[in-house]
């Protein structure tokens, strides 16, 4: 009887538990909710991100503000994150950069994508456009080739450490058999600035956050390096297309310190999925 008093006794805490967790659920959030981006304002993932946070401040009916927590390659708002609360009131917004690429290439990081973090929702994904000034003396993605072989060690690219276009730098220069010296950003739109303005001579990086400048002429496109030609710039070939079998995309998401409530969790996964597919 005894027994039965204490197993009885456990399913009801249980219960109690997941009511509890359910009614935490349901009246979340009641504050503000805040979403640790790990590089500087003004870049393509700074964009995304502000573009998600004010969807979800529509949606939840609370403030959802962006803190951009840059430096170290991004592991200072990478570890910011980490280590916050996992109470739903602190999120981060990231790329594959910090949470793919960086751990690869450093042997101490003090975060660990797969151990620190409960997936929240994947935002985007796409492929990326190889772009140039208008000033450099090159038209194509062969062109581009024979004048850094003909000019080593005098052409820039520009990117962010750890990041898709840092490693699209290194990728290019290896099928491609070039000198070309990778100049490290703290951010992407530093790294645009100089590059229209003829600072550095190359770069890679989404398509959607450089249309702009190759549409007003700041900056011509060469190459995508997706599969297949971009609809909003068909007229530019492929890398493929260009005789180099270069293909990679970038992705970003949301995410959430581990042992954040699993109910919290479906909430925000619930929230940022149809918000995004307005934005899209």
């Amino acid at each position: 009887m005894i027994g039965k008093q204490i197993v009885l006794a456990a399913v009801a805490i249980i219960a109690m538990d997941l009511n509890a967790a359910e009614a935490v659920a349901q009246s979340y959030p009641t504050r503000p909710i805040k979403m640790i981006l790990p590089f500087p304002p003004g870049g393509p993932i700074d964009t995304m991100g502000r573009l998600v946070a004010q969807q979800m401040s529509a949606s939840l009916g609370q403030n959802v503000y962006i803190e951009n927590r840059a430096g170290g390659g991004s592991s200072i708002g990478m570890r910011a994150a980490a280590t916050a609360d996992p109470d739903g009131y602190t999120l981060l917004f990231a790329s594959s950069g910090p949470l793919a690429i960086t751990p690869a290439l450093y042997k101490n990081l003090d975060y660990d994508p797969n151990k620190n973090f409960a997936p929240v929702a994947t935002v985007s994904s796409g492929p990326m456009v190889l772009v140039v000034p208008p000033t450099l003396p090159v038209k194509s993605v062969q062109e581009l080739v024979a004048y850094a072989k003909a000019n080593p060690g005098k052409l820039n690219y520009g990117a962010t450490i750890g990041t898709p276009p840092h490693l699209a730098w290194g990728l290019f220069t290896m099928l491609t058999g070039t000198d070309i010296v990778y100049v490290p950003y703290k951010g992407a739109a530093a790294a645009f600035t100089d590059l229209v303005a003829g600072q550095i001579q190359m770069n890679f990086d989404a398509t959607g956050s450089l249309l702009p400048l190759i549409r007003e002429g700041k900056l011509k496109a060469l190459a995508v390096s997706s599969t297949s030609r971009n609809p909003d710039l068909p007229d530019v070939p492929t890398m493929v297309e260009s005789g180099i079998d270069f293909r990679m995309s970038f992705w970003t998401a949301v995410l959430a310190p581990v042992g954040t409530p699993p109910d919290i969790v479906g909430k925000l996964n619930a929230t940022i999925m149809p918000a995004w597919a307005r934005l899209r």
